[in-house]
């Protein structure tokens, strides 16, 4: 195996595992690609696997260990079912083969640190696909936040729902995607958070819950709120951080972006003389739009070929899914769960 990436010039070699809804796009991104060459694919489905090989010319395998095992590879991504996440993300490992396991990055927490361990003793990138953090609008907030558009952070409240997806059987919604809003709040806040509370329901999903409202409380006194769930009929994907100097609101989907400042409190327009409102002053950010799975993957072969850390890494993946495993913890014991000693439970030796 080559974990150091191809040379200049020769394209690397990335081995697919799963052709699902993200494993399809995922082939779609490094098909459009020079730099990758799509050595092995693999699915246990006979006609996503013929389709991925006739598109590519990849060697298909139905056994995606066999994949892993039998082809020279730089790179691996894995884009299969959450409960394989961590046997399949190890096996690459200890071959010194880079890995992208999309998010979550495993199914339990000590799974996930199992690999994020494994990475380091091995010296090879692992990355994790929380994808919204590529998202152009995301980046943009990021960097007016790094600028100082708002001095404090004070709230920070997240909306992602939508209609139930068959196709997830495995995990609920806390570990399927509230661990992206835990990872997005955290990397807002600049911290983790020291306490979480939450509450959930199962109205569809036969096995695990599908509505999360979760609250997160950051050491700098910065709250956190999740709405998360499968029942809503809409795709909706939202974030609102408020804070000394504003607001500014994102929509993930449609890449806007805006803030809101602040307004003098003290002159209020009355509304036919009853409730006060304020005028406000909006401003719609600039935002240059882009895919931002594609942005994900060029992230992910720029760390494989210069052996770089990843912008979004095994350690960043291992915080989002414990962090949603308190919140499950939260829910079933009906009380908050302290965070305050998490660092050292999750201590990479």
């Amino acid at each position: 195996m080559n974990p150091g990436g191809g040379g200049v010039g020769r394209p690397l070699r990335v081995g697919l595992v799963g052709l699902g809804m993200m494993g399809r796009n995922h082939l779609r991104i490094l098909r459009g690609r020079s730099d990758v060459v799509v050595t092995a694919v693999a699915d246990p489905a006979p006609e996503a696997l013929a389709s991925a090989a006739a598109q590519t010319g990849a060697r298909p395998f139905s056994e995606p260990r066999a994949l892993i095992e039998e082809v020279d590879l730089d790179a691996v991504i894995v884009a299969a079912p959450t409960t394989v996440h961590a046997p399949l993300a190890l096996a690459a490992l200890e071959r010194g083969i880079p890995v992208l396991v999309e998010k979550p990055l495993a199914a339990t927490v000590s799974e996930g640190l199992t690999l994020v361990r494994t990475a380091r003793r091995r010296g090879v990138p692992l990355a994790v696909g929380h994808v919204e953090r590529f998202n152009p609008a995301v980046r943009e907030l990021g960097r007016l936040l790094g600028e100082g558009w708002l001095s404090a952070v004070h709230a920070i409240s997240s909306r992602r729902a939508g209609p139930f997806p068959s196709r997830i059987r495995d995990v609920g919604v806390t570990i399927d995607l509230a661990t992206h809003d835990v990872d997005i709040l955290s990397w807002i806040a600049g911290e983790r958070p020291s306490r979480v509370y939450a509450e959930m329901a199962q109205r569809i999903h036969t096995e695990h819950e599908d509505l999360l409202f979760g609250l997160l409380h950051f050491p700098s006194g910065a709250t956190g709120m999740l709405d998360v769930n499968w029942l809503t009929p809409a795709k909706r994907r939202q974030l609102v951080v408020v804070g000394e100097e504003g607001m500014f609101e994102l929509d993930y989907l449609t890449q806007r972006l805006t803030f809101t400042r602040a307004t003098d409190a003290t002159n209020p327009r009355l509304l036919g003389g009853y409730a006060p409102t304020f005028d406000e002053d909006v401003r719609v950010l600039p935002v240059s739009q882009a895919e931002p799975l594609a942005l994900e993957v060029d992230d992910f072969l720029r760390a494989v070929r210069d052996g770089s850390r990843p912008t979004v890494d095994g350690m960043d993946g291992l915080w989002a899914l414990a962090i949603a495993w308190s919140l499950l913890e939260s829910a079933q014991r009906e009380r908050p769960v302290d965070l305050s000693d998490l660092s050292v439970r999750l201590a990479v030796a």
